[in-house]
This record gives C-alpha cells, sequence and structure tokens, in this order.
C-alpha cells in the first residue's frame, strides 16, 4: 500500500526508483493520492502542478469500469498529466467529473491500481470500499500463486 502525503511528486527523487522496484516486483499495490502520483512516475509518467487544487469532501470522481459516480475525499495540488500514460503499461481507470483530470489507473502487466481521491476518508461514506476489497482479493490471489509455485 502507497499512501498519502503531501507536495510535489517530481521532488520525491529518492524514493521513484524504490516504487519502480515495488512495481518490477509483482506484488500487488494500491496506491492512494500521493502514492499514485510517485507510482506514474516510477512508470514514465509525468505531473503539474493544478492552477487550483482538489480540496475537500464533496469531489465527484467517475469509475470508468463500473460507469458509476462516487462522491471522494481529496486534497492535492499536483496532477498526473493524462497524455503522459503510456497505453502498454495503464488504463486510465477513474476521471474527476469537474475537470476530467486524471483520478486513477489500472496497470496492464502488474496487480496494480492507483487512486488520486483518499478512499479511505469514505465522504459517501462506504462507496469506494470495493477498492479495499479488490486489493485484498489481489492478495489473495497472489498468495495462491506463490503457494502453488512452491
Amino acid at each position: 500500500m502507497l499512501s498519502n502525503g503531501p507536495g510535489d511528486p517530481a521532488d520525491c527523487v529518492d524514493i521513484i526508483p524504490e516504487i519502480r522496484k515495488l512495481y518490477e516486483s509483482g506484488l500487488p499495490v494500491f496506491a492512494v493520492c500521493l502514492g499514485h502520483q510517485l507510482m506514474a512516475l516510477a512508470t514514465g509518467a509525468k505531473s503539474h502542478k493544478m492552477r487550483f487544487g482538489h480540496r475537500g469532501g464533496n469531489h465527484p470522481v467517475k469509475d470508468l469500469k463500473r460507469n458509476r459516480c462516487f462522491i471522494t475525499s481529496q486534497n492535492h495540488g499536483y496532477v498526473i498529466e493524462e497524455e503522459s500514460i503510456d497505453p502498454a503499461v495503464a488504463e486510465i481507470s477513474h476521471v474527476n467529473v469537474n475537470d476530467g483530470t486524471l483520478e486513477g489507473l489500472r496497470y496492464l502487466q502488474k496487480p496494480v491500481f492507483t487512486v488520486q481521491f483518499h478512499p479511505e476518508a469514505s465522504p459517501g461514506p462506504v462507496d469506494t470500499d470495493y477498492l479495499f476489497q479488490e486489493f485484498i482479493d489481489q492478495i489473495a490471489e497472489y498468495k495462491k500463486g506463490v503457494m502453488g509455485n512452491a
């Protein structure tokens, strides 16, 4: 689990190569907020400072796979640039309904997914609990694979 934190993700130069190693390991990863941004940078994407950040507990985010909108809590001033995502690496999974910015990625070759918002903040209050269940399911699948190969 990669969690949230403050500041410009591009300033985190020491941790980005370590997150790349984590990505390459094949371990299941769920990343939130700054963790989402760092995973994107570790896989070649770019970020930029937003003119106005996303702050507060009432931001609508659309899950593109489920075609559903959820109310989310957010607190960030940087965003991943959609056009910098390598389509062979990840696909956009969530978008901000208010301004269309990228809110989540699903990685195609690894059991990794990320969201920009804070599902743990529960503004819905349980709208995005499914993300935690998905992560638990990925861990169980990973464990089956490891135990089955032993």
